[in-house]
């Protein structure tokens, strides 16, 4: 398939210097450079960017596409760093959802304002894609549009979305768009889980992607534009980080974490997510209003048995506590919940989504009161029908996984061609 790897910023070039293709896989410049112990720790796109001097967007008006997650190793927000040096002409905000300064909940954004501390004007973008987002680009004046978000690995964690409606939008405004890479919390490794059929489409699954898709943003954004966006040319220009390996956790990278999101308060959070997120297509809590959100999940009358049920699949790299919670909002919201805390015991052997179908197969088999949601929101979550289907026809947790193994593998042979780092 053709890549779209126009102006990738080498990890091991001059930083000035724009190559159009990326390094061959496995090369020193592809792989970047190590970290641990007596090297260096990752840096982030946008430090990179910043060191060269901003050369990159040299003579452009610029608009920032973040959020709370747009930070420096010293926890300073990019929008104030730039906006305090005069080496990049930094005119206007774009808040995704949750908003720029991070004050809505889900399913909520900022609106349109001006920043206090900056007085530069945030638009919102939060349910805006197409025109309507082009027209927003086109108003803010801006000549180049830069996305830097910390990105949580999964298909429906809505700034992947951003990221999409935005490339598309930028493309019909005419902009230029740079992505600044940042780590995929839970490593580069490997796609898991079903690929989204094109009939579930929305803000949680736009195109055809797995559940968790293994791929950093910069990544994502060259497989949108040559896969999904070909037909409307694009100006695209990515700079990687340095020092980042594909089997690097979060924690692993030196950075600073910053909550994604208000329910994503820690790395932890993300690794589970990818398939614990699915019981927002139940009647289960998946432990919104807990301090462990995604990692808790429940629902009242739910007792032992479940988390025997489910340690019982001896599952890899993970263990259920039997656990008991008081959701503050949300479902249960001020009622004690009974179900499981799940224990990530050895990540390399973890697989999220497996481990979210067994928990829906086991929920259903040991609580009578399982239900899905009256919508089928879980349909959408999953990109399809099949996974529902097949549980509700008492089909295990290996069964359901198989089911999906051809479309993945199809995914990530398409994948390869846009990982950008060892």
């Amino acid at each position: 398939m053709p890549l779209s790897r126009r102006g990738l910023l080498a990890a091991g070039g001059a930083m000035g210097a724009l190559a159009t293709t990326a390094a061959a896989p496995g090369s020193a410049v592809a792989a970047g450079r190590g970290h641990g112990p007596g090297r260096p720790a990752v840096r982030t796109g946008f430090e990179r960017l910043a060191a060269d001097g901003y050369r990159l967007l040299a003579g452009q008006k610029v608009g920032v596409v973040t959020n709370p997650t747009g930070i420096t190793a010293d926890v300073r927000h990019i929008v104030d760093v730039m906006h305090a040096d005069d080496q990049v002409d930094l005119t206007a905000v774009f808040g995704p959802e949750h908003g720029f300064r991070g004050t809505a909940q889900a399913g909520g954004s900022e609106g349109r304002y001006d920043d206090p501390a900056t007085g530069l004007p945030v638009y919102d973008t939060y349910l805006k894609s197409g025109q309507p987002l082009a027209d927003v680009f086109t108003a803010s004046g801006v000549d180049t549009v830069v996305f830097d978000i910390q990105d949580a690995g999964a298909r429906f964690y809505t700034y992947i979305w951003t990221l999409y409606d935005c490339m598309e939008a930028a493309a019909l405004a005419g902009k230029r768009f740079v992505v600044l890479d940042r780590p995929n919390p839970v490593t580069g490794r490997a796609a898991l889980g079903p690929v989204l059929d094109p009939a579930f489409a929305s803000f949680v699954g736009r195109r055809e992607i797995s559940q968790a898709h293994g791929m950093t943003v910069a990544e994502l954004a060259l497989l949108f534009d040559a896969e999904f966006l070909s037909e409307r040319p694009l100006q695209l220009d990515v700079v990687k980080m340095s020092g980042w390996h594909r089997e690097d956790f979060f924690d692993a990278t030196g950075l600073p974490w910053v909550p994604p999101s208000p329910n994503m308060p820690t790395p932890d959070t993300a690794l589970v997510y990818s398939g614990t997120c699915l019981f927002e297509g139940t009647n289960l809590s998946e432990g919104r209003g807990t301090t462990r959100p995604f990692e808790l999940l429940g629902a009242e009358g739910v007792d032992h048995r479940w988390a025997a049920a489910v340690n019982g699949l001896e599952l890899p790299g993970v263990a259920f506590r039997e656990a008991y919670f008081e959701p503050t909002f949300s479902k249960f919201e001020g009622k004690t919940a009974g179900g499981v805390q799940v224990h990530v015991q050895d990540r390399a052997a973890f697989d999220p989504v497996r481990t979210g179908i067994a928990l829906l197969v086991t929920a259903k088999r040991t609580w009578s009161g399982f239900a899905w949601r009256e919508d089928n929101w879980i349909d959408t979550l999953t990109g399809n029908t099949r996974v529902r289907t097949m549980i509700d026809a008492g089909a295990d947790t290996d069964e359901v996984v198989d089911a999906w193994s051809k479309e993945l593998t199809a995914f990530r042979k398409v994948r390869r061609e846009y990982l950008l780092y060892r």
